[in-house]
């Protein structure tokens, strides 16, 4: 079967949470207003998330996984996703399932007129300190990115898959993945989405993930617009078969 969309779905050791996304997203399926279908990326996780993954995937059409041979962080399982997949909408979610799976269709009915939609999330139920650092790691990133996106943070996203498959992601550079899209001349809006509490496993960013890596990042992102390379093909010789 041919999807329209894919929804990538990082796992990082996060076995006590997995059948619960697993129900989640097969709810999501049934109500979904375009084909859709899963792809699991498991970030190399040392507990039973694999053995779940697999099982899932077995009993299920719609899903499909990738395992990494070792952890190797956000940003990756993300690209690697890109990579992988070959329908016309990507988006992801993460598996703590602290958005919801239906908020997807309020961003699908954005996407016609923008290369990516992206969620902001309301009324946060995250701890103080979570919150706080995520703002100021947001007003942080728009200083250096100027480009307007309050929640970058938000696991919750569609994106034209031409446009997800040409940004050269390097780690920590899933908190860009709008000004991403702006260096390539691609529009970009934010929609607000649900937020929950985590019910399951454990939080696998910090301090120091939140706020003082994101910091560094921006300087790697400076470096990368400098030397970012795009263009649009005008006419060509070459026909399709």
């Amino acid at each position: 079967m041919t999807y329209q969309f894919t929804i990538i779905v990082p796992v990082y050791n996060e076995e006590e949470n997995l059948e619960r996304v697993e129900s989640e997203l097969l709810k999501y399926l049934k109500i979904a207003t375009v084909s859709t279908s899963i792809l699991f990326v498991n970030d190399g996780s040392s507990d039973n998330s694999q053995a779940l993954i697999e099982a899932i995937c077995e009993r299920n059409d719609a899903f499909e996984y990738i395992l990494f041979k070792e952890n190797r962080g956000l940003s990756a399982a993300i690209k690697a996703g890109f990579d992988h997949v070959d329908s016309e909408l990507v988006g992801y979610i993460d598996s703590d399932l602290q958005t919801a799976p239906e908020d997807f269709n309020i961003l699908l009915e954005h996407i016609n007129s923008y290369e990516l939609v992206t969620g902001v999330r309301s009324n946060r139920k995250d701890s103080f300190v979570k919150n706080m650092s995520s703002k100021i790691a947001n007003g942080i990133r728009r200083a250096f990115t100027h480009d307007g996106m309050d929640d970058t943070g938000c696991p919750l996203k569609v994106i034209r898959t031409d446009y997800a498959k040409r940004i050269p992601m390097f780690r920590g550079l899933h908190r860009f993945l709008p000004a991403m899209i702006m260096l390539q001349h691609g529009r970009v809006t934010q929609i607000t989405v649900q937020h929950f509490p985590r019910m399951a496993g454990t939080a696998k960013f910090g301090v120091w993930n939140r706020l003082l890596g994101p910091l560094m990042d921006c300087f790697a992102y400076l470096w990368m617009k400098k030397k970012y390379i795009n263009y649009e093909v005008a006419k060509s010789s070459k026909q399709k078969l």
